[in-house]
């Protein structure tokens, strides 16, 4: 990690309309951070995402990407922002009528000026960064739940992003597919540098995975806790964060 910032959200209160998930939630995501946004159900993680992608607007405050204010700037701004993100999806949100491989080109095709036969060159080596290789021709409904992520995930990585978004990534999984994932997410941040920002409320993947945290908190409507998850967990700042992270563990 080096320190430099490459989200910054400042005074931000999400939420729809009149109903406010949370409010005033300050916080930095460094680059090369795994980092996790955590809590129970309701606390407003999706929403928080869903702010972070540009997919809604806060209620208030500003979130700077890159040094851009997706809240207030301008969409050619945003656009750009975008290109240089990649979002995986819980179900891996892939195209069924298209083949794994079209699936990863289709980014390519709409946002860079490669020629087909390297776009074609590309997915093949995005599915096997992924654990892919030689999948290039299957579709969708061929391949397992854990396989399909990866194929989310090649796709999320087309472009070469410099910042990762994933939504719930072990939903749905076994824990072996699951464990597996958390592993390919490490290695990709270890290995590409890239800075991952995860939704989840899944304990193995956040103490295997996260560097640095917020817990977010429905009651109070505020981030009750930062700091690296296993960090938390030795010195919780109150019940609500250490029941969270015990779960299972109490008799």
């Amino acid at each position: 990690m080096s320190g430099q910032a490459v989200i910054n959200v400042k005074n931000l209160s999400v939420g729809y309309g009149d109903y406010v998930l949370l409010r005033d939630a300050n916080y930095q995501v460094n680059k090369g951070d795994v980092f996790i946004i955590m809590g129970g159900s309701g606390c407003g993680k999706s929403s928080m995402l869903r702010v972070l992608t540009g997919l809604i607007p806060p209620l208030k405050g500003d979130v700077e990407i890159s040094g851009v204010n997706i809240a207030t700037a301008p969409d050619k701004d945003i656009q750009k922002i975008r290109e240089k993100s990649g979002i995986l999806y819980q179900s891996g949100a892939l195209f069924s009528s298209m083949t794994l491989a079209e699936n990863i080109m289709l980014p390519l095709q709409q946002y860079s000026d490669y020629s087909a036969s390297t776009i074609r060159e590309i997915a093949s080596l995005k599915l096997a960064l992924v654990g892919l290789k030689g999948f290039d021709d299957f579709y969708p409904s061929e391949i397992s739940g854990g396989m399909k992520k990866r194929a989310g995930l090649a796709r999320a990585l087309a472009l070469d992003p410099d910042i990762v978004y994933f939504d719930e990534p072990s939903a749905g999984l076994d824990p072996i597919s699951s464990h597996n994932l958390d592993e390919l997410i490490l290695e990709i941040n270890r290995s590409l540098g890239t800075t991952i920002v995860v939704v989840t409320h899944e304990l193995s993947s956040i103490f295997t995975i996260g560097s640095n945290s917020i817990f977010l908190d429905a009651q109070s409507k505020t981030i009750m806790a930062r700091g690296n998850p296993k960090e938390l967990l030795k010195n919780p700042p109150n019940e609500t964060v250490y029941e969270f992270l015990t779960r299972g563990e109490k008799k």
